[in-house]
């Protein structure tokens, strides 16, 4: 019951308490809850600290494996996963900040110590199992707890064990769709976690994701664009939409971030729906266009990204769309303009775009942002 603020929202909505009764709660808890809450140095030192054993555990458990007995290998697991989160129940009352820290490094160490028990009985190898059952113990922990460490790494492992399981699924079909499936999938998902946070309703848990999400998009969008190019790829074909599974394949992609965007954003998950259709029109049309039309169209997405922050009130979405689209014009330069001028003008051409167009698109991404903050 910390998160007294989620508590109130959700009463909020449900009509038990009016808009008067929140605020006075509200004000009443800020005002004495100062004393409570952590500092930053406090956290840096939770978070470097976790950090630090989970990485000390490790490297004694490598150092040491190969002279354990098989006992002593699996007693040595039982302790690694369960032995945090009884530290943590311990801990709990006196510092609850070191017993999150606690607990989640007892999660964290359960991926390695499911790992490890495979290694221990040479059980068959399919890889993609032990992030399931990762995941599950994520989830687990998560609904036991109901902490926010638990939830980004359910935010994590999930996504993970899906892609693992799509990796292994595909190996056999040796052609870039699988690729840009799951780049899509991966690249909606970050979107999703990005737009959770809207206006009163920015609790921890949507913060967490609304982290996770604006730290992922940009490498998630790389890895669009690279999957979705021609480049890499000798011999490209139109994608297979039409088979089982791939059919399954797409459900995932688009189906479980669009699920979880409704459940997030209700009815403004349109918007993410729109989202859905052009990361699969720019699937699509990588076989049958040539390159230099694919960077209209991710320009034309980091403009709707951008609109989107404007319209939400969310100046991070104004700046990653505006990264976006930068990145996207960066790009065109480099492989379709740079190799058919000289040294010289490709480098006079280069600085110009860097300063003048620089320039520009700063001062646009000033106005919009206050337009944002406006509209917040």
């Amino acid at each position: 019951m910390n998160d007294w603020n989620s508590w109130l929202i959700r009463w909020s909505e449900a009509g038990l308490i009016d808009a008067g009764t929140a605020r006075q709660i509200r004000a009443y808890e800020q005002a004495h809850a100062g004393t409570k809450r952590l500092r930053w140095p406090v956290l840096i030192a939770l978070a470097f600290g976790g950090l630090m054993i989970c990485g000390g555990v490790l490297l004694f458990v490598a150092a040491h494996w190969d002279a354990l007995s098989p006992a002593v290998r699996f007693g040595l697991v039982m302790a690694m996963v369960g032995g945090f989160h009884v530290a943590a129940a311990l801990t709990a009352e006196r510092f609850p900040g070191m017993a999150v820290t606690l607990h989640t490094i007892g999660t964290v160490a359960l991926g390695g110590g499911i790992a490890l028990a495979g290694q221990i009985f040479n059980l068959d190898e399919h890889w993609p199992s032990g992030i399931l059952m990762w995941s599950g113990g994520a989830v687990a922990a998560w609904l036991l707890l109901r902490q926010v460490p638990q939830l980004a790494l359910v935010a994590l492992l999930v996504p993970a064990w899906l892609v693992s399981e799509w990796m292994v699924a595909t190996t056999r079909y040796y052609e870039p769709t699988a690729t840009r499936i799951a780049a899509c999938g991966v690249f909606l998902c970050a979107l999703t976690y990005l737009t959770s946070v809207r206006e009163g309703r920015a609790d921890d848990t949507r913060r967490a994701l609304f982290w996770i999400g604006g730290i992922g998009l940009l490498p998630a969008s790389l890895a669009l664009a690279f999957a979705a190019s021609r480049g890499w790829w000798r011999f490209d074909s139109p994608p297979t939409l039409l088979s089982a599974l791939y059919l399954v394949g797409w459900t995932i992609a688009i189906g479980a971030p669009l699920g979880l965007a409704v459940f997030l954003r209700g009815k403004d998950a349109w918007i993410n729906a729109v989202a859905c259709v052009w990361a699969i029109v720019l699937v699509i049309l990588t076989p049958r266009v040539s390159s230099v039309a694919l960077y209209p169209w991710w320009a034309l997405g980091a403009i709707g990204l951008v609109a989107w922050g404007v319209r939400d009130g969310r100046g991070e979405r104004v700046n990653l769309g505006a990264a976006i689209f930068a990145a996207t014009v960066i790009a065109f330069y480099f492989s379709q303009v740079m190799d058919k001028l000289g040294r010289s003008a490709s480098l006079v051409g280069l600085g110009l775009l860097f300063l003048a167009g620089g320039w520009a698109l700063e001062r646009v991404r000033r106005q919009l942002v206050l337009q944002a903050r406006g509209a917040a």
